[in-house]
């Protein structure tokens, strides 16, 4: 059962590196049917990959705006990805999904709550605990520990 990662995010915006964060810490420990890609801000330039692939599953994760404290974590529903989601991507993520969910067995987005995104800032240390918490869930594939939106 393959898996694929795809983090999203502007590297250069604090707490929005987050998706990249996760899929650069997963590809360290990457084993063999799982794939961690760091998409940062164009998503859409790796969907060939998940094309190709055909993952059982594809985890999205995405810094989200979602009127929560900084640090929140929710699973995402496809009908909610536009309201919630940033926008520092070119193609909105409601989009993506819909284009990728036909190759992928299931489509899974992770959303954290961002707090500080200003130009050069680094990433806070409620996103650094959140991270860790989409980190683990990924991991064990223990999606129904992260509640939903």
């Amino acid at each position: 059962m393959k898996t694929i990662v795809m983090g999203i995010g502007s590297p250069l915006h604090g707490d929005d590196a987050v998706g990249n964060a996760v899929a650069e810490e997963l590809k360290r420990g990457e084993k063999k049917d799982f794939i961690s890609i760091a998409c940062e801000t164009v998503p859409e330039n790796f969907a060939g990959v998940i094309e190709r692939e055909k993952p059982a599953v594809l985890v999205i994760v995405d810094a989200a705006e979602m009127g929560l404290p900084p640090g929140s974590v929710r699973l995402l529903r496809k009908e909610n990805l536009d309201s919630a989601t940033i926008g520092t991507h070119g193609v909105p993520l409601q989009q993506l999904v819909l284009r990728l969910e036909k190759y992928a067995g299931r489509i899974i987005c992770i959303g954290v709550q961002p707090g500080e995104m200003l130009l050069g800032e680094k990433m806070s240390p409620a996103v650094m605990l959140a991270k860790k918490k989409a980190i683990e869930a990924i991991e064990r594939a223990a999606f129904s520990a992260i509640p939903p939106l």
